[in-house]
């Protein structure tokens, strides 16, 4: 298939999957004119190439785990595993220092309500 039905069938953009090739995610065959083909297990490498992206990681971080993609063994998947415990923990950190910022903002919020609330006229 070519670059149009690949994008059609997993809602991936055309730039987005010239991208991933880029990054060494996905990997088509070329014609003599050089036109991209894929084959139907490009369908199911875009989709989980998608939804490593959805949960957080970054293509580079998913190039690490191509080779299981390619060719999954055992060793490869704990490899894989590896990869995303480090990825979580990475997510969990940026989200404990987001629920501190927002904590830091909430009590300004309140420090500002509080100076709005005050009588007119009355010294902070």
């Amino acid at each position: 298939m070519r670059i149009g039905e690949l994008s059609a069938r997993t809602g991936a953009s055309r730039r987005s999957l010239r991208y991933y090739e880029e990054q060494g995610l996905l990997v088509s065959s070329r014609s003599p004119s050089g036109q991209r083909h894929y084959e139907d297990e490009h369908v199911q490498r875009v989709r989980l190439v998608q939804a490593f992206l959805a949960a957080g990681m970054s293509s580079g971080t998913i190039a690490e785990m191509a080779p299981c993609m390619s060719e999954p063994t055992e060793d490869r998947a704990r490899q894989a595993l590896e990869i995303m415990g480090r990825e979580r923990a990475r997510l969990s950190e940026a989200m404990d220092g987001l629920a501190a910022a927002r904590a830091a903002l909430d009590r300004l919020i309140e420090d500002n309500r509080a100076y709005l609330a005050r009588p007119a006229g009355e010294a902070p």
